[in-house]
Order: structure tokens, then C-alpha cells, then sequence
């Protein structure tokens, strides 16, 4: 197929290179001359602006930042809404607020496009092996119309139900994660502080009731997974600010809706600060560094 792609970032790179792999018609763009130039140099085409793009392909694929980017690349008068052709199915792979995916995909449909949200769970490790999961929300003919697009990037593919949902689900997933990996970042720090092994500690939680993938799959520990991001001085991985923007977009969520989220408050009041302490690009799981420097918390 004819596959526009918006974003090639960490995820996006991947993503993409997938997409090449299963041998669709790829052309790319994004503001960094060097990410184009990674997908060129392997096969896709580049486009020189996002009206080129648009106008070319039969689905259109982006993954960007947060929802200023999505706004600005759907709904700019140079943005996609403005040059594709109706009946060109748009994906967005974003994390982003609910509202502002609920608001873009009404903008789409009006003239034509069907519009799926669909963030995705699995990290930089699953978008290079094509194992993400995504969460999708929009019309159903429209998912499955982009089912095999999935299909050649993740894993599984969940549709959620309406616009919006896909990201309702995943700010809920990973307001979930940040909790839970500060939480094995308690446990593996005051292990290791009582005079555990940290490989044998995590052996045995990995098979006990404290069993969790911020444990068993991205353990915070280093030398504890080889492949994590913990083994490579948490480079290469989802970015602390990263993690600390989808917490932000969980907790305005909570707030609309009136629900009580004091677990994932506290959890974003230490990325915060471990991001004001310079480790805004590590990966969010560096945050057991903040424990181990234990002078921060007094």
C-alpha cells in the first residue's frame, strides 16, 4: 500500500522500518533531515512538506510528541486536513489527550477521512521487534480496514470503541506503568540496601505475587535484564518528560472526570522532580537513581 508516515522518532523510526519490511509503498517526512535521511537510505521516499504527503497516499500514519504536534500537523492550514483526498484512512499512534483525539477525528470525518486513535504500549524495544500493542478508538470498518497496517507492526491490536478511547486506555496503562515502576524501584533499592542480590531478588518476585513488566521486562536495576534500558545507563528508552507528559494527560483526565488518583499524583510529583534534576531524557525507569540518591528525598 501507498503509506504516508509522520513522526520518526524513537518510536516512529521502528515503526516505520516495519512498514518497509513488509514492503508497502512507504514515503516519510519530519522535521529532522537526519531521521528522513535513516528511512531514505533504506527505501521509503521523502516528502518536502505535509500537503505532499497528504495528497499522495492511502493511509496516513503519525506519531508525534504530544497533542500540540497532532493539532498542528492535522489541523494547520498546511496540515494533512487541508491536502488529503477523502476516503485516505488516518492513524494516530500519538499519545495524546481524549478530547483533542475525539475533536481531530470529528475534523476528519467531516470532510471524508475516517480517523483512528492508536497509541501504543511496548516501548522502544517493542517497536523495533514489531510486537507493540495498539489501543484503537474509532469507527470499527475503519479498524479493520487498518488491521494488516497493525498487523505489520505490533502484535495486538484492541479496539477500544469510539474516538478517543484508544487514548483513553493508554493514559490509563501508563499512569498505571510510572506507579508501578516507582514502586519496584522502592522494592529493588531497600532489597539491595538490606544486602539482597538484585538479580536474585528480582528472580523472586518475578515468580511471586509482586510479579509485574516493570519488573520481569524492564527491570530498573541494572545488570538485572541485559536488554533493559537500566543495563545501558537508561539510554535508548521512553524518555522521564515523556513519561511525565502522559502523566500529566492522566491527571487532567482524572480531573474532568472527578475521579480520586492520589497513587499517580505522588507518582508524577517524583518524575517531576527527578526531571528538574536533569534526567528529563533518561528513561522514565531511571527513577530508581532518584532512591538511590537518597539526599534527594530528605
Amino acid at each position: 500500500m501507498k503509506i504516508g508516515f509522520v513522526g520518526l522518532g524513537n518510536m516512529g523510526n521502528p515503526m516505520a522500518l516495519n512498514l518497509l519490511k513488509a514492503g508497502h509503498n512507504l514515503t516519510v517526512y519530519d522535521l529532522s533531515a537526519d531521521a528522513v535521511a535513516k528511512l531514505v537510505a533504506v527505501g521509503a521516499a521523502a516528502s518536502n512538506t505535509l500537503a505532499e504527503l497528504g495528497a499522495d497516499n492511502e493511509i496516513v500514519i503519525t506519531m508525534l510528541p504530544s497533542s500540540p504536534q497532532v493539532k498542528e500537523v492535522y489541523l494547520s492550514a498546511n496540515g494533512l486536513l487541508a491536502s488529503v483526498k477523502p476516503n485516505v484512512l488516518l492513524i494516530d499512534c500519538s499519545t495524546i489527550d481524549p478530547k483533542i483525539a475525539q475533536d481531530t477525528a470529528a475534523a476528519a470525518k467531516a470532510q471524508g477521512n475516517a480517523m483512528l486513535d492508536a497509541p501504543v504500549s511496548g516501548g522502544v524495544m517493542g517497536a523495533a521487534a514489531g510486537t507493540l500493542t495498539f489501543m484503537v478508538g474509532g469507527d470499527l470498518a475503519a479498524f479493520d480496514r487498518a488491521k494488516p497496517i497493525f498487523a505489520n507492526m505490533g502484535k495486538n491490536m484492541v479496539h477500544c470503541g469510539k474516538s478517543g478511547n484508544g487514548q483513553a486506555v493508554k493514559i490509563c496503562n501508563n499512569m498505571l506503568l510510572a506507579s508501578s515502576m516507582v514502586a519496584v524501584s522502592e522494592a529493588m533499592n531497600l532489597g539491595v540496601a538490606l544486602g539482597i542480590d538484585p538479580i536474585l531478588l528480582a528472580s523472586i518476585i518475578n515468580t511471586s505475587s509482586g510479579r509485574c513488566w516493570s519488573s520481569d521486562t524492564y527491570n530498573p536495576y541494572p545488570g538485572v535484564l541485559e536488554n533493559a534500558p537500566s543495563s545501558r545507563n537508561y539510554t535508548n528508552g521512553f524518555a522521564v518528560d515523556f513519561m511525565l507528559k502522559d502523566m500529566g494527560l492522566a491527571l487532567d483526565a482524572a480531573a474532568r472526570a472527578k475521579q480520586p488518583v492520589m497513587m499517580a499524583d505522588l507518582a508524577k510529583q517524583l518524575y517531576q522532580t527527578w526531571s528538574e534534576q536533569g534526567a528529563g531524557m533518561k528513561d522514565f525507569s531511571s527513577i530508581i537513581q532518584l532512591y538511590q540518591a537518597s539526599k534527594n528525598l530528605n
